[in-house]
């Protein structure tokens, strides 16, 4: 079967605990401003727990899927229950699972999400994702897709990022990234050698930081100094601020849609892949691509999960204001 898009990356089991007795404390001098703070050596009674599967790779898969795109995960889970429940959302969300493997060598990745109205602490076990090889991806069943989408890989598996890129490039397959922090710390020569190969790079303000190895550039400095290592269509978030994509002319920019927020696990998921579905739909009109990612996005932390509120496709959404300009040497 051909493919529109694959994705790569990470499948989790997510659990979601919300208690009232989560305690938020402040740390005047402590880089970590806020923290969640949990009793000692006390029983705590959980107001809500909610089971979903997570991690970017199915996350995103999930919103091509709804938008209407032929769409495949390649990655692999654990021989447990967990991994069991995992797979079997995975197929429930209409995501062809024929690319996920089953590992006894670890167990599948797990999350628990402490949750408050405002913000969530999340503790991760990056488990069966992380044992993926080129072996065991179907390269010639995957050569004719359109697009690869690679969600965050862990360092460990960097000399396959490369790979999956390089294949990409070699079979005319486009790719949108959206590395790990612990990619982007890679030294700048390797990177960038990956990097040129890219047609979509979404990163957050601190990854983007991380990439510019310089952690007081913000907005269209930061965009500039990137540009000048990666050719292709560059994204920026910043959480509840304005938001930037520059495709080498033009610079955009958008606020994100103020919305209730239920839980903010997947949002940055259901961006890129938002963005990514109407980018290919439109054949390439940014503007509807920032509008359509904003609003997935949205409409993904209004409920608890990562895949629970992404849109459908036809799915009617409000459309934020974004503004072009050009983008200065």
């Amino acid at each position: 079967m051909k493919y529109d898009i694959v994705t790569f990356g990470a499948t989790a089991r997510d659990i979601f605990l919300r208690a009232r007795q989560f305690l938020i404390s402040g740390f005047r001098f402590d880089y970590i401003k806020k923290k969640i703070l949990l009793p000692y050596g006390l029983k705590i009674n959980i107001k809500n727990i909610y089971f979903h599967s997570g991690g970017g790779g199915s996350n995103t898969a999930a919103t091509f899927t709804r938008q209407g795109f032929r769409t495949a995960y390649c990655g692999v889970i654990g021989n447990d229950i967990e991994g069991q429940a995992v797979l079997k959302e995975i197929k429930e969300k209409g995501i062809k699972a024929e690319f996920v493997f089953k590992t006894d060598k670890k167990p599948t990745n797990s999350s628990i999400i402490f949750s408050t109205p405002k913000e969530r602490t999340i503790l991760v076990y990056k488990g069966a994702s992380e044992t993926l090889s080129a072996k065991q991806i179907p390269w010639s069943k995957i050569k004719n897709t359109g697009w690869f989408y690679l969600a965050p890989l862990s360092r460990k598996l960097f000399r396959l990022f490369g790979e999956i890129v390089g294949f990409a490039r070699d079979n005319q397959i486009k790719t949108m990234v959206n590395p790990g922090s612990s990619q982007l710390k890679t030294p700048v020569k390797i990177l960038e050698s990956v990097l040129q190969k890219i047609d979509i790079l979404i990163l957050n303000q601190e990854e983007a930081q991380i990439l510019a190895r310089d952690p007081s550039l913000q907005g269209e400095k930061l965009v500039k100094e990137i540009k000048k290592i990666f050719p292709g269509i560059l994204i920026i978030t910043d959480g509840e601020n304005k938001l930037l994509v520059a495709d080498g002319k033009f610079l955009y920019s958008a606020f994100p849609l103020k919305t209730k927020v239920v839980d903010k696990t997947g949002a940055g998921d259901a961006f890129g892949a938002g963005f990514l579905s109407a980018y290919i739909k439109s054949r390439g009109n940014i503007k509807m691509a920032i509008q359509l990612a904003v609003a997935n996005s949205a409409s993904c932390i209004r409920k608890w999960g990562a895949k629970e509120g992404i849109l459908k496709k036809n799915q009617s959404f409000k459309k934020v204001k974004v503004t072009k300009k050009c983008l200065r040497k």
